[in-house]
């Protein structure tokens, strides 16, 4: 699959602000199953970005305006190519798999995603509600699987409930949010099972008459490592595998490390307006 993604940030400030430095990370990724063809920003006022990868490899761009303005826009316009085929459910648990899940070498290596953090924080007595439904499971692919039809069963998808600072713990409680609370609950049992498992941000391409859910603006999901295949998407908000048309922008170990645009400013309040078209090319 091929998309166009045209993703617009405009703030409005009640009076003048100046000495404006803001991040973005609007630069989708390139991996294995998705290719970034072509990407352009444009900015207002105009000012160069500085770009650099991240630690957890996401395009991060940084730029300082120094005059007064009253208004920011930040437009970015990508272009990707995906192709991803489903295939978890045909995994099989080998033996070789489960001697490198257990190792100390696995964990080690991925134990940037299997710490909690401030959003994915669960109590003890909501991880052990969630393994007393979803059962005891010894394989990790069979576990994430059932994981992902509970949450998707239990939770109620409500963009009214929680806020970006909502914490796991919080919207486990209300068990209703929207994709960002699915993916950090997801995230909090998954690393409770010593499963390496990351938070995803992006778009969800959801078409004509489409079934899924996902938020106009932006759609999350989780990734797990699956020991000796790699890294697997999935998406607990419409309890289906991420594949093409998830297209992905950054990922990290919760939202804030992939917070699509992060600011500070001198000046007086602001609003947000966020746009974002989501078109399918033709192949060529």
């Amino acid at each position: 699959m091929k998309y166009e993604v045209e993703h617009v940030n405009t703030f409005y400030y009640d009076t003048a602000v100046d000495q404006s430095m803001n991040t973005i990370r609007l630069k989708p990724r390139t991996d294995e199953c998705q290719r970034l063809l072509s990407y352009k920003n444009e900015i207002t006022p105009v000012t160069m970005p500085k770009e650099h990868v991240d630690l957890w490899g996401n395009h991060v761009e940084s730029f300082f305006i120094p005059q007064k303005h009253t208004k920011l826009e930040v437009k970015t316009t990508s272009i990707v190519s995906i192709q991803r085929s489903p295939f978890i459910r045909q995994i099989e648990y080998s033996p070789e798999m489960r001697y490198i899940f257990h190792s100390e070498l696995f964990h080690d290596h991925y134990k940037s995603f299997l710490n909690e953090t401030s959003y994915t924080f669960l109590y003890q007595y909501q991880i052990d509600q969630v393994i007393q439904a979803v059962g005891d499971i010894e394989n990790p692919v069979e576990f994430s699987l059932q994981l992902m039809s509970y949450l998707h069963e239990v939770m109620n998808y409500d963009g009214e409930s929680t806020n970006v600072s909502t914490t796991a713990n919080e919207a486990f409680d209300l068990k209703k949010g929207v994709c960002q609370d699915y993916s950090h609950i997801m995230l909090g049992v998954l690393r409770a099972r010593k499963i390496p498992a990351r938070y995803v941000s992006g778009y969800l391409y959801v078409g004509e008459n489409s079934e899924l859910i996902g938020d106009a603006a932006s759609h999350a999901w989780v990734e797990f490592m699956a020991p000796g295949i790699g890294w697997i998407g999935l998406d607990a908000t419409n309890n289906v595998e991420a594949l093409e048309n998830h297209i992905c922008l950054s990922a990290g170990r919760d939202y804030s490390d992939v917070s699509p645009l992060q600011g500070v400013y001198r000046g007086g309040n602001q609003t947000l307006d966020v746009k974002v078209q989501v078109k399918k090319l033709e192949h060529e």
